[in-house]
């Protein structure tokens, strides 16, 4: 090979395995190798395959992962729970330890945090400090460094850190999605754009958690809800909320009553830029003709009680028995 031609080929050589390093790169430089492994994982299913998943309650962490194996004769590959407090007990230590457990027999871990208005004092009730509104003047100072109520919000997120940090202790990689439904307008959280919005809450908590707390067993799931129009339910374009690509592994979208509309995902798509996209939250499972369309999911997780209020046995057994649905047998393996 001539001098030109081989350092032509050493170049692009060069060039391809830093595309391969990007496009599998982690937004957290330092991030471990157990969240390498899974995002590896999700891009090479990514377009070819999907994973399922079932989201469960903090007080009855299997009792719905259970209720899929019973309907499917299959686990679902996804686990997921919630760090919301829904009495006065904090069930912290249990999503530990269960979510320990299940990483340790294979399965994917997805957390979420239906977080207390900072506002409000504990205990949090959820249609008044969760689904709630907060005004203005209280935004500002909350997104205002060294404020009062920006000191309360860091305590707080500094709780469900030390639940993390056990975790990372633990090696169990997470699944990350806070503020979810962020472009929706129904939580505290939710309706906020622009550079002082929900974006830049989203961007302190990176900040924190990864800077401060130096939390490296995290993926940031960025999960919005499925655009809608419904008065006083909306829901609105995902551009208006996205922390920027430098702050997120994966994109979401939540979708319920069969709303997988094809310019939502399209739009989706656009603002992943290559990145992984996954149905974060589901009520009613996509038709087979669905994921036809939209082969680019790479999870679909069921909300609770939904997958059999909301689904028919025959629904749940079809798409858990699709030839590119992985469960928790095919996934454990791939993780070995």
């Amino acid at each position: 090979m001539k001098p030109k031609k081989y350092l032509l080929f050493v170049l692009m050589v060069t060039a391809s395995h830093q595309i391969i390093a990007q496009r599998y790169g982690p937004v957290n430089p330092n991030a471990s190798a157990g969240v390498k492994k899974v995002l590896k994982l999700l891009y090479d299913v990514k377009g070819k395959q999907i994973l399922s998943g079932q989201q469960n309650y903090n007080s009855d962490m299997n009792t719905f992962s259970d209720s899929a194996a019973r309907i499917t004769g299959k686990y679902p590959a996804v686990w997921g729970s919630d760090f919301i407090n829904w009495g006065d007990k904090d069930l912290g230590p249990q999503i530990v330890a269960e979510a320990t457990k299940k990483w340790k027999d294979g399965y994917l871990v997805t957390l979420m945090w239906h977080e207390g208005k900072p506002t409000d004092n504990p205990p949090y009730e959820f249609s008044k400090n969760v689904i709630a509104k907060m005004n203005d003047a209280d935004w500002n100072e909350l997104v205002t460094p060294g404020s009062k109520l920006n000191t309360k919000w860091l305590n707080q997120i500094d709780v469900i850190a030390g639940y993390l940090k056990q975790l990372q202790t633990a090696g169990v990689p997470v699944l990350w999605r806070p503020y979810h439904e962020m472009n929706g307008v129904w939580f505290w959280w939710g309706n906020r754009k622009g550079e002082n919005g929900i974006a830049k809450l989203w961007k302190m908590m990176y900040d924190r958690f990864t800077n401060y707390h130096h939390l490296n067993n995290l993926l940031w799931v960025w999960g919005a809800n499925g655009l809608r129009d419904t008065p006083q339910d909306e829901a609105y374009d995902y551009k208006d909320y996205y922390p920027g690509a430098n702050y997120v592994d994966i994109l979401g979208a939540d979708v319920y009553h069969f709303d997988y509309e094809q310019k939502d995902y399209n739009e989706l798509l656009k603002l992943a830029n290559g990145k992984p996209i996954a149905l974060t939250e589901t009520g009613e499972l996509p038709k087979p003709e669905i994921l036809a369309a939209q082969p680019q999911w790479v999870w679909f997780m069921v909300w609770t009680s939904w997958l059999w209020t909301d689904n028919t046995h025959d629904r749940v057994k079809q798409i858990y028995s699709l030839p590119q649905t992985l469960n928790h047998d095919e996934v454990k393996v791939k993780l070995q």
